[in-house]
């Protein structure tokens, strides 16, 4: 390897990561590394690590999902189904895999939090630690978890990115070294071209997208709480000409599923000409869509969302979020107020209890009132695409994040830092 300053193509980096937003910028930026001609493969340590599979970045080792997809942190029962489902020891099996191959890479790239951030500093290889689920906007000053202060303070950290300039000034100061903020490879995947959403059809005056997640079974439950929201729109909104309906949806989230659950709120599949599945309730048209977020979310005005990178992504692109709270594990009402905090005013969110009445009524009477007020002037448009610049950042964070990693490579010594 050089130490001039440019590393050269063929340096192995192995990509850590721990959450399913997080799989998927890791494999963003994997991806962009082997285009460069570099080796790059990756150890999600929570899930299968779809993202990186999709993309055809090498997984290492058997990977395992969970109920909880990893949240389990979020609560006392969570904590306990991890262990009962043996989460615990999947991750320590995980952790020793990490700890018996780490000599074979010149680098590792941590894409997440305190997890990952410790089993990089234990590996004592050369590391480059994107900080995608810490942001200062939470508490306006970042109290990171212990260890991770110690670990990014270290000089195996060779470089620390953040997800928003704040918390790279707010870092900076903390740890006494520079961070910088060079965009969100997930937001990337949004902004990416995509084709129509329905072609050949005539566009409706304003269209929703719904956003129930990808985590299953959670998702399913999403969909039945969106689907009763929907119900309570006002009748104009109810025609397919006024507002458009997608629902983006995980592949494991299929006709099969959704079917039956429909059914029981009044609503019917049907597909046109085997091109076109839609639920239908009286007037409401509603089109599922399958492995295309991107899609939804640029056609969308307004997006209802129970999620967390895909909200994210929204936001960037610069449309209102209306958030619906479900039961978990991760779209809490604890995992939602953060997130308000996170993304700010491009987010509203209805009162009421999850599945109550109040929140049903609340949240369809606050989805109108968002689409109202698009339509009437751009206010509130230039108010989301001002925040999203400021929160989530422009375009091309993945390239800028492979020449950083680039550069960091061309700067370490052989035989990793002991710092």
């Amino acid at each position: 390897m050089s130490t001039s300053g440019v590393s050269s193509p063929g340096a192995s980096i192995l990509l850590l990561s721990n959450g399913h937003g997080e799989d998927l910028s890791g494999a963003l930026i994997a991806t962009e590394l082997r285009a460069r001609g570099y080796r790059a493969d990756a150890l999600p340590l929570v899930g299968h690590g779809r993202a990186y599979d999709q993309a055809g970045i090498p997984l290492l080792g058997r990977t395992r999902e969970y109920s909880t997809g990893g949240l389990g942190y979020t609560s006392l029962w969570g904590r306990l189904t991890e262990v009962f489902q043996g989460q615990v020891g999947y991750l320590l099996r995980r952790l020793a895999l990490l700890f018996r191959i780490a000599r074979r890479y010149d680098l590792v790239v941590v894409v997440g939090d305190v997890l990952p951030v410790a089993a990089a500093w234990l590996s004592w290889r050369p590391v480059v630690t994107y900080l995608v689920a810490y942001s200062s906007h939470y508490e306006g000053r970042l109290s990171l978890p212990w260890p991770s202060g110690a670990c990014l303070a270290s000089a195996r950290f060779r470089r620390v990115l953040s997800r928003d300039a704040l918390t790279a000034s707010d870092l900076s100061e903390q740890l006494g070294r520079p961070l910088e903020f060079l965009g969100n490879p997930f937001f990337d995947a949004a902004v990416a071209a995509s084709e129509p959403l329905v072609a050949g059809q005539p566009a409706p005056a304003q269209r929703l997208g719904l956003l129930p997640g990808s985590r299953l079974p959670e998702a399913l439950h999403n969909l039945e709480l969106m689907l009763a929201v929907l119900a309570q729109l006002p009748e104009h909104l109810q025609q397919p000409d006024q507002l458009g309906l997608s629902a983006a949806l995980v592949c494991g989230l299929g006709p099969e599923e959704v079917a039956p659950l429909a059914s029981r709120l009044g609503w019917r599949l049907d597909s046109e000409a085997g091109t076109i599945t839609r639920l239908r309730r009286g007037p409401l048209r509603l089109e599922l869509v399958w492995g295309r977020f991107a899609a939804v979310l640029q056609h969308s005005d307004l997006v209802l969302s129970m999620t967390g990178t895909a909200a994210e992504q929204a936001v960037g692109l610069g449309k209102p979020v209306l958030q619906l709270v479900g039961s978990g594990p991760q779209f809490t009402d604890n995992f939602a107020e953060a997130q308000r905090r996170l993304l700010g005013p491009s987010l509203f969110c209805a009162a009421g209890r999850s599945g109550s009445a109040e929140q049903r009524e609340g949240t369809g009477r606050l989805l109108a009132q968002l689409l109202g007020e698009l339509q009437r002037d751009g206010a509130l448009a230039e108010r989301c695409h001002r925040n999203g610049l400021e929160r989530i950042g422009a375009g091309g964070g993945t390239a800028r994040i492979a020449d950083a990693i680039i550069e960091t490579l061309g700067q370490a010594a052989p035989g990793g830092p002991h710092g």
